[in-house]
């Protein structure tokens, strides 16, 4: 099913890039009691759990975007709304993401589900009875979609929600190489690559010489100044995909969109810097448990309504909260 949205933007924020900005920028959200846990994984390195607890009431799992983590602003103010309507809520920051770096080569990248179906598998066996939802972000919501379509039947969750997801990775790749949009690819791949210098650093400190060694192979990454060069020299070595547009292909989640089988919602704008329009799945492409809203503004991960600059609505909490609402589990 696919519809358009009845988000209205804020006034003060009525552009594509200022909705995507201010939240990034200037958002300070409550900040509610979370306690990390230490998940080791069966390849001897590890993943980091926030956990925000309401004394009852489903678990909803939450990931975030390309370089962010549990302290995502998004992340936060959504584990705070949560909270406040009685969910629990984790989030999963994917390897190296949580402040403090994972051990092993080991990255993530758009199409990496593995990870998040052994938090998933995990907390399903630690809680058999408990109903569960999850949200993804960009990147996160990516990995969400793919990993629904990959599960189907089995996906065992109540609900899920996707936000600003680049649905189809080598178009996004590319429309990142134009217009202002090239202000955003040069702040992520700058946090890229300083990602794998730490990795490295780290690694060594370690004692782990082996994996130091095999993202010391990467070489050089400073020349690098676009998506499409990064995935080819980075995420399709590590990962053993044959080049960039082999990774974009088999990882893209329109491509598993007609597998999912749990109600499933979709946030998406079409202002959306990071994307553009055909990315978007037409309706033949979606099975029936799984709803596109499709808003005229919104930027990226943003969508921000009210009249007043001193109160902004933070409108994306309010959708989700009312669709977990509308399947409970």
């Amino acid at each position: 099913m696919s519809s358009t949205s009845p988000f209205k933007p804020a006034w003060w924020l009525n552009n594509d890039h200022l909705q995507t900005i201010y939240p990034a920028l200037l958002r300070r959200p409550e900040k509610s009691p979370v306690r990390r846990e230490r998940l080791p994984t069966p390849d001897q390195d590890f993943l980091d759990l926030d956990f925000c607890d309401a004394v009852d009431g489903p678990l909803v799992l939450l990931l975030h975007g390309l370089t962010g983590g549990s302290a995502s602003v998004y992340i936060l103010g959504l584990q705070s709304a949560l909270l406040r309507k009685g969910y629990s809520s984790v989030a999963l920051n994917f390897r190296g993401c949580s402040g403090v770096q994972n051990n092993t080569s080991r990255c993530y990248h758009s199409g990496e589900t593995t990870d998040f179906d052994f938090v998933y598998q995990t907390l399903r066996r630690r809680y058999p009875a408990k109903p569960m939802a999850a949200v993804g972000f960009s990147l996160g919501g990516n990995v969400l979609l793919k990993w629904l379509g990959e599960q189907g039947d089995a996906a065992g969750l109540f609900a899920a929600v996707s936000v600003s997801v680049p649905l189809l990775l080598d178009k996004c790749a590319t429309r990142l190489d134009k217009g202002l949009s090239r202000l955003y690819r040069a702040v992520l791949l700058a946090e890229l690559k300083t990602y794998v210098r730490e990795k490295q650093r780290h690694l060594l400190a370690i004692g782990n010489v082996k994996a130091a060694e095999t993202v010391a192979d990467l070489g050089d990454l400073s020349g690098i100044h676009s998506f499409w060069e990064y995935d080819e020299r980075v995420v399709a070595r590590l990962y053993g995909f044959d080049g960039a547009a082999d990774y974009y292909r088999r990882s893209s989640s329109r491509h598993f969109l007609k597998l999912i089988r749990t109600p499933t919602l979709m946030v998406q704008a079409a202002d959306d810097p990071f994307m553009t329009a055909d990315v978007l799945p037409a309706v033949d492409e979606l099975p029936e448990c799984v709803r596109l809203e499709v808003t005229e503004n919104g930027g990226h991960v943003g969508f921000i309504a009210g009249n007043n600059p001193l109160k902004p609505v933070y409108w994306l909490e309010d959708r989700i909260l009312s669709f977990l609402a509308a399947n409970p589990g």
